[in-house]
């Protein structure tokens, strides 16, 4: 496989586990709710499994890492620099989890491994958490005075 497929690769494995484990932090330490923190992790776990999987090997990930040379290092846009509350900062970070296992999906289907279709399952499972995150919030929002 071409290394700038396993930079693609390699970069939304990365963006994937950190949305996840900010959004599991948000699920742990602002909602206080184990079943959405719990099935955070295990999602992020379940990445990781995957990325261990054949033909993925980790060292060629880190070979084709190029930071200091990455075009998109330094983009920001505005919006990505302001939060309203930590909910927007879940929000913004569970769209980011589903967009770059998207790309995991779609790119891993070049090493012809069987990572494409667990990937898919796991986005769904992401899916799931975040309609079960927004009935938690709603609730909330309900109970207040």
């Amino acid at each position: 496989m071409k290394r700038a497929i396993f930079r693609i690769i390699d970069a939304n494995f990365n963006r994937s586990r950190e949305g996840l484990r900010v959004c599991e932090d948000v699920a742990r330490f602002i909602l206080n709710s184990p079943k959405l923190t719990k099935e955070l992790k295990a999602i992020r776990h379940a990445l990781s499994a995957i990325m261990r999987e054949p033909p993925i090997d980790s060292r060629i990930l880190y070979e084709s890492r190029d930071v200091e040379t990455d075009v998109g290092r330094r983009s920001r846009f505005k919006s990505e620099m302001k939060r309203l509350d930590s909910i927007d900062i879940f929000y913004a970070n569970i769209e980011r989890v589903k967009e770059s296992i998207r790309v995991l999906e779609e790119f891993t289907k070049l090493a012809g491994a069987k990572a494409p279709a667990k990937f898919a399952a796991l986005r769904y499972r992401v899916y799931d958490v975040e309609k079960r995150f927004n009935k938690k919030v709603s609730s909330l929002r309900d109970r207040r005075p």
